[in-house]
């Protein structure tokens, strides 16, 4: 991972952010998914950097990088509740 990407817990909770400024990496990816441009996104925050917004693009896409996905069904939420001991009587 990206030594621009840490995680603080004295900063924003432990969220991820980038280079330990109190930018979390979701603001960076909300801000993109609205559809504002990065050149907008450095106007707005002068200490940030290109490669902040790209090492955030790509912290998410790591975490969206899976095997296998499966639906989630009514069965699967009470199996997953039920292990757990979160059902009354479980």
């Amino acid at each position: 991972m990206s030594n621009r990407i840490t995680s603080d817990p004295t900063i924003c909770h432990g969220k991820p952010c980038i280079r330990g400024l109190r930018y979390p990496v979701e603001s960076v990816l909300e801000w993109m998914a609205s559809g504002m441009p990065i050149e907008e996104i450095l106007a707005d925050h002068a200490d940030l950097e290109r490669d902040d917004i790209l090492a955030a693009l790509a912290y998410a896409a790591r975490l969206a990088n899976v095997n296998r996905v499966e639906p989630l069904t009514a069965l699967n939420s009470w199996l997953m509740l039920s292990c757990r001991g979160s059902l009354p009587g479980g």
